[in-house]
């Protein structure tokens, strides 16, 4: 094993050593989260399978360690002018509760067809909320007009250094607490995530594998990663609605290029079927977002994963009460 204090694994925008930092600014503010295992689960797939539960974490998801990170490093001039965010939901609560904590005004630019839990989430923590529409509307030009009419500091969801580090956080405690992992399986929304969990992983154990899951009605990252561009994709409407950017970001892009072995993608169903089982057999709240590294361990995507020691990032648990309701009410049967 790598010494876990050496950044062996870096990338020009994100070091190892700036995950160790982020991590110490988020000490005593985030959660260490459990991981998590299921019996039934390890006899379903014939491995070893341990859940970093980012579903317990602070707002409800993984996001709140990069939204805490990057408001913690600004100047106290852009503390006081405020910053502004985009996102379907999850890193709206973290942006929104890091801004609370440290002083700092949010605003958010959301979707209007965005969960109703976490819009009335977000704007509990104090942020004040625009809306666009989804379809029709560009919500990075939104953000940029808000930025120079109002003197806001921009902080992108994914595509920001200190964002990447403060989520590879998550890989940084998995990788301490449960050793000799084979792989580490993690969603992708724009890459912010599994960027940062890569270079924690493999810097910690360079024998890893790292696997990211999309929907698969938002495979912009496997796309992308296969023609060895970015490749913009069509608006989903999938239920994982926390992995719908429609393309990697320009700093997530060559991370995942150089340390994402593979990009598998799952169906709704699948997703929804992976909900079910972490909540009536681990007895976790997790939406499909999140469960989608579940989905597909679950149906076969990943390979052959017997007698693997898998880890797998559950990355929130903002789940709209009446998705959940609907998911838990149905009988799943596989043909």
């Amino acid at each position: 094993m790598a010494d876990a204090r050496s950044p062996s694994v870096s990338s020009p925008a994100v070091s190892f050593a700036d995950i160790q930092s982020a991590a110490e600014r988020l000490r005593d503010t985030a959660e260490r989260t459990p991981v998590a295992t299921s019996r039934t689960l390890n006899e379903r797939l014939g491995a070893e399978v341990y859940c970093k539960c980012e579903n317990l974490q602070r707002a409800g998801s993984f996001k709140f360690r990069g939204a805490y990170n990057a408001i913690s490093r600004l100047t106290q001039s852009q503390r006081k002018s405020g910053v502004v965010g985009f996102s379907s939901g999850n890193y709206a609560q973290a942006l929104a509760l890091a801004g609370k904590l440290l002083g700092t005004g949010v605003v958010m630019v959301m979707p209007r067809d965005a969960p109703a839990v976490k819009l009335a989430a977000t704007r509990g923590y104090g942020a004040e909320i625009v809306l666009y529409e989804r379809a029709e509307e560009d919500r990075a030009v939104i953000a940029r007009r808000l930025v120079e009419g109002r003197g806001l500091t921009l902080l992108p969801p994914f595509d920001h250094p200190h964002i990447i580090a403060g989520q590879g956080t998550a890989a940084l405690e998995l990788m301490n607490e449960v050793s000799g992992l084979d792989l580490l399986v993690v969603p992708i929304g724009g890459g912010g995530l599994i960027s940062g969990c890569a270079i924690a992983a493999r810097a910690i154990l360079p024998s890893v594998r790292v696997i990211g899951v999309e929907p698969d009605t938002a495979d912009d990252t496997r796309q992308s990663l296969a023609r060895g561009e970015i490749v913009t994709t069509p608006q989903s409407h999938s239920m994982m609605d926390g992995l719908l950017p429609t393309a990697p970001g320009r700093l997530t892009f060559p991370i995942m290029r150089e340390h994402v072995e593979q990009v598998v993608v799952v169906s709704d169903f699948e997703a929804a079927e992976a909900v079910q089982l972490l909540a009536m057999r681990m007895k976790l709240v997790v939406e499909p977002s999140g469960a989608a590294p579940i989905a597909a361990l679950l149906a076969g995507r990943v390979g052959d994963i017997h007698g693997k020691r898998i880890g797998v990032v559950l990355s929130g648990g903002n789940v709209d009460g009446g998705v959940l309701s609907r998911i838990l009410s149905h009988a799943f049967h596989r043909t």
